[in-house]
């Protein structure tokens, strides 16, 4: 495996995207043949054409791209206890432990430096975010765990610039470059900001995994949230990120919810939060997480989504109640899902025009159909890869 980057044509890299190409494919398969609804020789067949073609070990490589997206397709075809692909996942595991600690140094030199985070070094997809995930995944119980939570932990702190105060994951560039946010902005999505931090160091607490002061910074992502919750007659609802004007005044420039998804809207954020109380033992936050996602579950809120995928779709949505009211002590989330997965139904259509990947397309409907079918949680754990569990 080559720390660095390699030629690959569009088709070779497509191959080895966990968000848009061919291992959220092979996901699927895999989930069907951990649950007898398909055969280990289709999977087999999906992973091979993953692994057909030189795989991107490059420092840009992350959770959904490259080597370590390969290594947590194969991590879950093992979750029946039939040990699969042992010599090349162990292989994958040493270039990803290898992997993280290099971008650890790399973002702590830059902390350092007093130089501002961008996306590809923390964020779910491309960072150390997604990293950690996977590191949760395959070693709970490793320093390289303990590495990336550290830096976590680090980037949760507040730091002064140009006279104003920063949270440590503020972000120089904009999140899409047709969405403008001179001076930089603060991400509050799963997919690339705060909510995707807060899970991860959550969960990683859940399962006994915690370094000096992670605590703290699960107590300050969740009083930032507290900070920025907005109230409507829709319920509960946080601005997508921040601007440099929007710091300075204490108050969003947008005067109501965007639809309620997983990667940017209510439904991750609220779960995120649900996660947050669960690993800290606050039953008054569990609740009014709770409550929040339920109040953003409305008619009208849901008429907002428009697509049935996993990233801002029906898909995402219907999965992440799921296990956030397996988690729930009350039954009011639990009711909520049959609707929500006749929603999925309905609105799902093998013509829709879809793409084939996990975030945006039909693998990642299909994933939550395999939930929906069988009313349990999915035997892979493929949905560990969106912090949601």
């Amino acid at each position: 495996m080559r720390s660095q980057p390699i030629a690959l044509t569009i088709d070779q890299a497509q191959h080895q995207s966990l968000a848009t190409g061919t291992v959220g494919v092979a996901i699927v398969h895999v989930e069907r043949a951990q649950t007898g609804r398909g055969g280990w020789v289709d999977a087999h067949s999906r992973i091979q054409r993953v692994a057909s073609d030189p795989i991107d070990g490059g420092d840009h490589a992350g959770l959904y791209y490259g080597a370590p997206a390969l290594a947590f397709l194969l991590g879950i075809t093992s979750t029946d206890g039939q040990q699969r692909y042992a010599e090349p996942l162990t292989a994958l595991d040493r270039y990803v432990t290898r992997l993280a600690h290099r971008r650890v140094t790399t973002a702590t030199k830059r902390i350092d430096a007093g130089e501002h985070a961008r996306f590809a070094e923390y964020d779910l997809f491309h960072g150390l975010v997604g990293i950690g995930a996977l590191l949760l995944s395959r070693w709970p119980g490793s320093d390289d765990l303990a590495e990336v939570l550290g830096y976590l932990t680090r980037l949760t702190q507040p730091r002064r610039r140009d006279g104003d105060e920063l949270p440590g994951w503020w972000v120089p560039h904009a999140p899409d470059p047709t969405l403008p946010t001179p001076g930089g902005h603060a991400n509050l999505g799963m997919a690339h900001g705060a909510a995707g931090i807060l899970a991860l160091l959550a969960l990683a607490a859940r399962h006994g995994c915690v370094v000096d002061q992670q605590y703290d910074a699960i107590h300050r992502l969740t009083d930032w949230f507290g900070t920025w919750r907005q109230d409507s007659p829709d319920g509960p609802w946080w601005p997508q990120w921040i601007t440099r004007s929007e710091l300075r005044t204490g108050r969003p420039t947008h005067q109501g919810p965007g639809r309620p998804s997983w990667c940017y809207g209510s439904t991750g954020i609220t779960r995120a939060l649900q996660l947050a109380a669960l690993a800290t033992g606050d039953p008054a936050g569990q609740r009014a997480a709770e409550q929040a996602l339920l109040a953003s579950l409305t008619n009208r809120n849901l008429a907002r989504i428009t697509k049935p995928g996993v990233c801002h779709g029906l898909a995402g949505i219907y999965q992440t109640v799921y296990r956030a009211a397996h988690d729930s002590t009350a039954p009011a989330l639990h009711q909520r899902l049959p609707e929500l997965a006749s929603r999925l139904i309905g609105d799902t259509t093998p013509k829709d025009d879809l793409g084939s990947g996990l975030l945006t397309g039909r693998a990642g409907v299909n994933l939550v159909l395999e939930t929906i079918r069988s009313a349990r949680p999915p035997l892979t754990g493929w949905d560990r890869c969106l912090l949601i569990t």
